[in-house]
């Protein structure tokens, strides 16, 4: 599959074997744009469109916490962090700010690769169905967009994705595990408990019609709207 990858990377080493590899691996398929610190990697950012970012946290000049902010206002191309860090905070504080996975050193060329392919595939795949509709929900996987009674509501990626698959699968209970699988991939090696703090933010997003979001004790969630009880 053909995508262009911003590689952020301070270590010369590192990016250059990163480059080598995942070139070789694809067979030229992946076009790799390295940059060697923050602010290169901040002005490519805003200046061009990529289908994957592979972050370092600990970047010269502009961190890779402030480089996926800024990536998430360009658009939603999936965001990896390679990282020394395996601090928990960190984690959660980079998936709040709409990160997708963490790699930490050292790690397995293959795993990497295998991470990006699949989140390219997952993003890609988030364009290809039809429009979402739960009461006064509509969500767009298309176009990106979720709207309540004609008014758009702005979600972040995390946000976007848990709602869209628990719209996919309406009115069934999915335990944490299986939202982390579907929203967040099998390779997630976090906390399950990072889903309740994502749904927390999608319900407060949600606003009036965040009682369509059901807890179901000791289970998991589903989504249900008014009338759905009647079908069941």
């Amino acid at each position: 599959m053909k995508a262009t990858i911003l590689l952020a990377e301070d270590e010369r080493d590192m990016r250059e074997v990163l480059y080598d590899y995942f070139t070789a691996k694809s067979g030229g398929e992946l076009t790799m744009i390295s940059a060697p610190d923050g602010n290169t990697a901040l002005h490519l950012i805003e200046t061009q469109p990529f289908d994957l970012l592979l972050l370092d946290i600990m970047l010269p000049g502009t961190d890779g916490f402030a480089l996926c902010r800024a990536a998430r206002e360009q658009g939603e191309a999936p965001i990896l962090f390679i990282t020394a860090r395996e601090d928990e905070q960190d984690k959660l504080h980079g998936y709040g700010l709409g990160a997708d996975d963490y790699v930490v050193k050292p790690f397995s060329l293959a795993v990497l690769y295998a991470k990006a392919q699949a989140l390219l595939r997952r993003s890609r795949g988030m364009t290809a169905t039809e429009v979402l509709i739960a009461g006064a929900l509509v969500l767009d996987p298309a176009r990106g967009t979720v709207t309540a009674d004609g008014q758009r509501i702005d979600l972040p990626p995390k946000e976007f994705a848990l709602l869209r698959v628990l719209m996919e699968r309406r009115n069934r209970v999915l335990t944490r595990d299986e939202l982390l699988n579907l929203a967040w991939g099998w390779d997630f090696d976090g906390s399950d408990r990072v889903v309740d703090s994502h749904i927390k933010k999608l319900r407060r997003a949600l606003g009036t019609h965040a009682d369509c979001i059901k807890t179901v004790v000791k289970r998991g969630y589903k989504l249900e709207v008014d009338g759905d009880e009647n079908n069941t």
